[in-house]
């Protein structure tokens, strides 16, 4: 009898042998319930797949990223086989995991109905429960072919290579590109083939391992996102490791839909997208206008204070600057068309850095004048496709506020840990406190020096490691001409937000031939720095909105101040009252309709003002006022310079009340 053979592996750090055969399962002992997959030297793997000589083998749990991606991917697929089981004449397209879920493109004859959801939902609950097997196995394009030709769309991504099978937005899997394999869905006692998809994987090792899911909704979506191609039917569900996790992250959803800065904007009266203008495109209501107004003149004294230079231009520019910067060849799908003006190309434009340019480059530049920052409330236009428009926080006409600082090489590091701390004091300011950073950093196609990206890398990384703030590295995920920093924040539900950008750019100084005259006297180009620090004010009021669910702070509140009267025989005391409010900056209205106070109050309260001041007789008579504050809680004759002391105090300090 033979000797059996044996395998090194890494596992926990330590070496150990197996025998040949054994399966990642077996060599993490996991019972495929908690730890669902496990990754070899970097590569997710089924636990039914075989170990190989000489792998590092670690668990993967089914509450981690990797871990939940497999199991909203295994769930989408349960779903697509209760699709095909209830309407055998569907068609599949893809089927990915997403943020939070997933989702499967099919072509039916009709629209789906919520009652075709339910009766979805129930037929995937009985796949869960029977627990059937995921087995992947290898086949050839012939066979691939043979076996899905009932499959038009699956058929396509065969012949597409490099192109993606269960691929679409946040998917990684891939045909033509390597081994094509397909996954059956196997009856658990009989082993009989029940449902089968092209797929790279990993999966689950069987249905019943999915601990909850919901699907949440339908609607449309072009096949491989093209226009020019059939629109399907997409559903969208959701899995999580746990009822518990699920029902959180339902919970969440519902708080979400409440906050929702599209329906506050209406309801609070802040702005609104009329049909007659277009979509994307937003007009401020007198208080939306009067928050923006305190938020960007907030932003202007800051950037003042650290030394920015306020900047101005215009809203659209001959195409040739767009040629220089680079943009008529990588954005031109995003951009306005042009108008034709005197023999002339015009554009609205899309980004604010080259105009900075030509601010710098309108005469010669010193060493001594570096670092130059330059700031702008600039408003740019992106023809965004209709599908992806969402209030504020996808729009086609927003403004940045948008800043280019140019530096010497030297100055580099020190200014984007500056710019960075500058970036979170500022955030804090409006009440974020929960900050996350994500370093980008050379993909494989780039252009530049790779000493010059290596040099901005570390400085971007110096420029964290000083913040303190977590930070990610996303190894090779910057653009190609420059590596980034992203500051993310999280809300008040949890959501998480990408806001600030810092960015080191060597291509437009470059293709602008920008130069200094350094110290020495020789001519030298400067390194540029992106900085956006909301992103655009738009987007930004947006998720502020939502953060504080419309109850903005103090300082940030459209109306701050509420007069209201008992009887119109106070409302003369509340009027001065108010006089000298409005003396001391702060922005006060009194209420004189034929309401009861009750539902002043309750109009006040709706409107989230955040201070209500009530006078009757006695408070008349005491120069006082009845201190109501937006929580419902009551003081009664406070006298009214204490009054107008607390809510000046409060405004000035921007407490988060």
């Amino acid at each position: 009898m033979s000797a059996v053979a044996h395998l090194r592996i890494t596992l926990a750090g330590a070496e150990r042998a197996v025998a040949a055969g054994t399966t990642y399962g077996e060599a993490l002992s996991a019972d495929g319930t908690t730890v669902i997959a496990a990754r070899a030297d970097g590569e997710l793997k089924d636990l039914a797949a075989e170990v190989a000589d000489g792998q590092a083998i670690e668990p993967v749990e089914i509450g981690s990223d990797d871990g939940r991606a497999i199991l909203r991917h295994s769930t989408a697929h349960v779903m697509a086989q209760a699709v095909q089981d209830l309407f055998p004449h569907a068609r599949l397209g893809i089927g990915p995991p997403v943020e939070n879920g997933f989702y499967y493109d099919f072509d039916v004859e009709q629209p789906f109905t919520p009652d075709d959801l339910k009766r979805i939902e129930k037929r995937m609950r009985e796949i869960v429960k029977q627990g059937q097997a995921f087995s992947r196995r290898p086949v050839t394009d012939g066979d691939a072919r043979e076996e899905l030709a009932a499959e038009p769309y699956k058929l396509e991504l065969i012949g597409l290579k490099g192109g993606a099978a269960d691929a679409g937005e946040g998917a990684s899997v891939e045909v033509g590109a390597g081994e094509l394999t397909i996954y059956d869905n196997l009856d658990p006692k009989t082993g009989e083939r029940r449902w089968r998809d092209l797929c790279r994987g990993p999966h689950l090792p069987t249905t019943r391992v999915i601990p909850a899911f919901k699907l949440m909704r339908t609607g449309g979506a072009y096949w491989r996102g093209s226009e020019k191609n059939p629109q399907l039917q997409r559903i969208y569900g959701t899995a999580w490791e746990s009822r518990e996790a699920q029902d959180a992250y339902l919970t969440m959803l519902a708080e979400a839909e409440k906050r929702d800065h599209r329906k506050l904007g209406s309801e609070l009266d802040l702005f609104s997208f009329p049909a007659e203008i277009g979509g994307g495109l937003a007009v401020w209501h007198p208080k939306g206008g009067r928050v923006r107004r305190v938020m960007e003149e907030y932003s202007r004294v800051r950037h003042e204070e650290a030394g920015y230079e306020f900047v101005v231009t215009p809203h659209l520019t001959k195409s040739s600057l767009f040629e220089t910067s680079g943009h008529l060849e990588w954005y031109a799908d995003g951009m306005y068309p042009p108008m034709e003006m005197e023999g002339a190309k015009y554009y609205p434009k899309p980004m604010n850095c080259p105009f900075h340019i030509t601010i710098f480059k309108a005469r010669g530049r010193s060493y001594r004048e570096l670092p130059l920052r330059m700031f702008e409330l600039g408003t740019v236009y992106r023809f965004e496709k209709s599908g992806v428009l969402h209030g504020l926080t996808r729009a086609r006409g927003f403004t940045q506020d948008d800043a280019h600082i140019f530096v010497t090489p030297d100055q580099l590091a020190d200014e984007l840990a500056s710019l960075l701390q500058f970036i979170i004091d500022l955030l804090r300011d409006y009440g974020l406190t929960e900050f996350e950073a994500e370093l980008a950093t050379r993909p494989e196609k780039f252009v530049g020096d790779p000493a010059e990206w290596d040099e901005a890398t570390a400085a971007l990384r110096h420029a964290l490691d000083k913040s303190g703030v977590p930070y990610i590295v996303a190894e090779g995920e910057g653009a190609f001409y420059a590596p980034k920093v992203d500051v993310h924040i999280r809300d008040a539900i949890g959501r998480r937000w990408q806001l600030s950008t810092l960015q080191v750019d060597f291509q437009l100084p470059q293709r602008f031939d920008m130069e200094y005259q350094a110290a020495d006297g020789t001519r030298r180009r400067p390194y540029m720095i992106h900085r956006a620090l909301f992103g655009s004010v738009e987007r930004f009021f947006a998720i502020l909105l939502e953060h504080y669910a419309g109850a903005m702070p103090p300082w940030l509140a459209p109306v701050q101040v509420v007069g209201i009267p008992i009887a119109d025989a106070h409302v003369p005391h509340l009027k001065a009252v108010a006089e000298k409010l409005a003396a001391r900056g702060i922005r006060v209205e009194v209420d004189e309709g034929d309401e009861r106070m009750q539902k002043k109050i309750r109009n006040a309260q709706k409107a989230k003002v955040p201070f209500m001041l009530l006078a009757g007789d006695d408070d008349v008579a005491a120069n006082a006022v009845s201190f109501r504050y937006r929580s419902g809680e009551q003081k009664n004759g406070v006298p009214v310079d204490e009054a107008i002391g607390e809510i000046v105090d409060a405004v000035a300090r921007r407490v988060q009340v």
